[in-house]
């Protein structure tokens, strides 16, 4: 009989990532291998893409360039300086409200660090990750496969990470052009559409793999708890969803993910899907909130979803099927 394919899938998040990175960590610790290892299909989108991304990437020896504990370091030490606005950004976006409130070059200086010209097609395992194409509007999904066969669409990973990052508002959307030079693509975010991509994933190994059970860990970035009451919603107009801290895209980003494991958990039993969600009862909610205060938060989350029961047992019956 043969194993199941092994699908790891990463919601995006923002700095957020940093909890499944600390995740992650515990996997590979669990494990004593790199995640590239664990599994057949690796999804994830904006800070999830990332992730997948860098956890894929092959170093000169051809095993993993990165273990996932030193990108909990890229989080603790990048993350401040991707989510960093000079005075001059600040004044000359209109607080946001006329251009991105980040500049570009923040989040591809540590993705070129990073990530450097590696490209797709020599990621370590298959991937999938979203971005959203905005000329010609319609989902866009890297993927090796693809890279594989088709080297005009063999792109550096770099280019990959930062388009399934571009969040409206947040960053530039990314213009991306075909190796061949015959087409070029502008790509957002794939949160508009896919912050958790594991459906997504799911329907990929259907499509490949058809004959094979499937095994599936969903890692989320913790689940948004602070409430919008009625009495201010009834009063809100396009200022208030979109600024300061554009709650339109939280509340968009958070139920389309909610959807996909209320989807998921129809579809699949528990001895097949590993969903990994902390509540955020300590840790802000926002995508860029990047102080030291919340970093610190957010791996406290991720430590304490661990340590409870539930999860404990459930994360040990996960780590046990991936070395079986």
């Amino acid at each position: 009989m043969a194993p199941p394919y092994r699908i790891l899938s990463i919601d995006g998040g923002g700095i957020k990532g940093l909890i499944p990175a600390v995740v992650l960590d515990r996997v590979e610790q669990r494990v004593g291998r790199p995640i590239a290892d664990c599994f057949d299909l690796i999804a994830g989108t904006s800070s999830g893409g990332i992730l997948a991304v860098a956890l894929t990437r092959a170093g000169g020896d051809g095993r993993p360039q990165w273990a996932a504990a030193e990108l909990i370091e890229l989080y603790e030490s990048e993350g401040p300086r991707i989510f960093d606005r000079t005075l001059l950004k600040t004044l000359s976006s209109l607080f946001a409200i006329e251009d991105e409130k980040y500049p570009r070059a923040n989040l591809e200086r540590p993705l070129n660090r990073y990530l450097g010209d590696a490209m797709l097609s020599d990621a370590l395992t298959d991937l999938l990750i979203p971005a959203y194409e905005t000329e010609q509007r319609f989902p866009f999904f890297f993927k090796r496969r693809r890279a594989r066969e088709d080297p005009a669409h063999d792109f550096a990973i770099r280019e990959v990470a930062y388009a399934t990052s571009a969040a409206p508002t947040y960053f530039e959307p990314l213009r991306l052009e075909t190796a061949d030079d015959v087409e070029h693509f502008s790509l957002i975010d794939g949160g508009v559409y896919a912050s958790n991509p594991a459906m997504c994933a799911y329907a990929e190994a259907q499509r490949y793999n058809p004959e094979r059970a499937v095994m599936l860990v969903s890692l989320g970035t913790g689940e948004l708890t602070r409430s919008l009451p009625y009495d201010e919603l009834t009063g809100w107009g396009l200022r208030e969803w979109i600024w300061p801290d554009t709650p339109i895209l939280n509340v968009v980003f958070d139920g389309m993910s909610d959807a996909v494991e209320y989807q998921l958990t129809q579809l699949l039993d528990d001895g097949s899907y590993f969903r990994f969600q902390p509540q955020l009862d300590r840790a802000r909610d926002d995508l860029d909130d990047a102080s030291a205060e919340n970093l610190r938060a957010l791996k406290l989350q991720a430590t304490r979803l661990l340590a409870e029961p539930d999860a404990a047992a459930r994360f040990e019956r996960m780590c046990e099927l991936l070395v079986a």
